[in-house]
């Protein structure tokens, strides 16, 4: 490649990057339809391009008929903005292993795949037994619970059964502080509407459940991350960081943390309610894997007594993903407004969904399915981590319980090639970087253990780390 042909190369690129930081805003509706472009020069000096760079980027967008140029006045969007996809905002990652592929691969793989990068337990770990007794008993149900809409705040005698459950966590909240709605994404989706406008800053951790990037991407806000430790959030990084950025909303686990399976600590717990009261901070605490504790965990909800902290929950992980049920925990005055999205957004809540979920948590058989599922899942969690460190792949910490194993692979290794290899092979793999806000979690990759007993999976990890180690990512590509 001679110099004339790499810089042309490079030019080619900083035009590329332009088109994507203008199509970014487009699609994200920070530039409306017949909304004028910035300057030229002023595009330029924010981008750290050449004026003739961003020309050559606003002469194709308007040959795309993305934009168009008037005259005199300059560049201005054209027609009607394209329908927002949330893959658009953000940093583009390889559609491969991004979050919403991983989640659609996940989701639809066949009975014959396996699915290790997946975020729920085995069908046949659940209880179905229960289930099927719940279901039977509904079927003999009243005609209103069979036909009617329930209630916006949702069934109380569920609530009620919930209200002690926190109880036990030291979460004093009265049963008409408690929402139900149709999951644990819907009960964030809900929060957020309330608390937060596009153009706002959320804070998450780094790295997250990945759907809480997506999620906040389709509301339009501004996403900032902070490392996350062995016992919390890096506090020196949090206090900068909402110094810095003046987040409205912070979202994260402190139990079971999702990838990482790190739980908070009281002192670290204190900390962050203590830099949140100091900066105005609301914090959503999604405590969907409370049940898969040993024993309960600090909650920040319990210090905080669901002023400043709103807690989530469902139990899709713990008693059925098909039975579509979660909760908000949060403070009277925003229950009454969450009640007016809800009714906005679903009308009501679905009922049947709700008295199934109240028979197996009443009946005796949920606390005898999770205390033989913990056991079950600390068994899994040793098995996997011994076959996994037999790779040379180490978990980052040992959970106190759950099911995740968030490890390290080798030197020279990368997660992202290491699953698109593999998913030729019917392997459903996680990457670290579809958690990682920063894309630092090239090395990392989540593995859950009820999904990961099959020899398969650690044949095939062995044969791709062996390629990858010769080959890097030439192999897989």
């Amino acid at each position: 490649m001679d110099k004339t042909e790499g810089s042309n190369e490079k030019g080619a690129s900083r035009v590329g990057l332009v088109m994507q930081a203008i199509g970014a805003r487009i699609a994200g509706r920070s530039l409306a339809s017949g909304a004028r472009l910035p300057s030229i020069r002023s595009l330029a000096e924010s981008l750290g391009v050449s004026k003739s760079t961003v020309v050559e980027a606003y002469d194709r967008l308007a040959a795309e008929g993305v934009i168009q140029a008037r005259r005199g006045s300059g560049f201005y969007v054209a027609g009607h903005a394209p329908p927002f996809s949330p893959a658009d905002l953000g940093p583009r990652l390889e559609r491969a292993v991004d979050p919403f592929w991983v989640s659609r691969q996940s989701l639809d793989a066949g009975a014959g795949a396996l699915k290790p990068g997946c975020g729920w337990l085995p069908a046949d770990w659940m209880p179905q037994d229960a289930l099927r007794r719940g279901l039977r008993l509904l079927s003999r149900a009243a005609d209103a619970t069979l036909a009617d809409y329930g209630s916006p705040l949702g069934l109380a005698p569920l609530r009620q059964v919930l209200a002690r459950r926190l109880a036990v966590h030291g979460i004093e909240a009265a049963p008409d502080q408690i929402m139900l709605t149709e999951s644990g994404t819907q009960a964030l989706d809900l929060v957020c509407s309330l608390l937060v406008e596009p153009g706002d800053t959320v804070l998450v951790d780094d790295p997250c459940y990945f759907n809480f990037h997506a999620l906040l991407r389709a509301h339009r806000v501004r996403i900032v991350g902070v490392p996350y430790t062995a016992s919390g959030p890096d506090m020196a990084a949090l206090e900068q960081v909402l110094a810095q950025h003046r987040p409205r909303l912070y979202v994260t686990n402190s139990a079971l943390h999702n990838p990482t399976g790190a739980t908070l600590s009281p002192l670290v717990a204190h900390r962050v309610l203590k830099l949140a009261d100091q900066f105005g901070l609301t914090i959503v605490e999604d405590d969907i894997f409370a049940d898969f504790e040993p024993e309960p965990s600090p909650r920040l909800s319990a210090f905080d007594g669901l002023q400043r902290v709103v807690q989530i929950g469902s139990f899709s992980k713990s008693l059925s993903a098909s039975v579509r049920c979660g909760y908000i925990a949060a403070r009277p005055d925003w229950i009454e407004s969450l009640i007016d999205l809800k009714i906005a957004a679903s009308f009501g809540t679905g009922r049947l969904a709700a008295e199934l979920v109240l028979s197996v948590l009443t009946d005796g058989s949920y606390r005898k399915h999770m205390d033989g599922l913990r056991v079950r899942l600390a068994r899994a969690m040793g098995e996997t981590s011994a076959r996994l460190q037999a790779l040379g792949i180490r978990p980052w910490i040992e959970p106190r319980g759950g099911m995740f194993l968030w490890c390290e692979l080798p030197e020279g290794q990368d997660a992202s090639v290491i699953a698109r290899q593999l998913l030729s092979e019917g392997i459903v793999l996680a990457p670290g970087n579809v958690y990682s806000l920063s894309q630092t979690a090239d090395r990392f990759m989540r593995f859950n253990v009820a999904q990961s007993a099959d020899p398969r999976l650690y044949s095939a990890l062995r044969h791709a780390m062996a390629n990858g180690a010769h080959g890097g990512r030439a192999t897989a590509e």
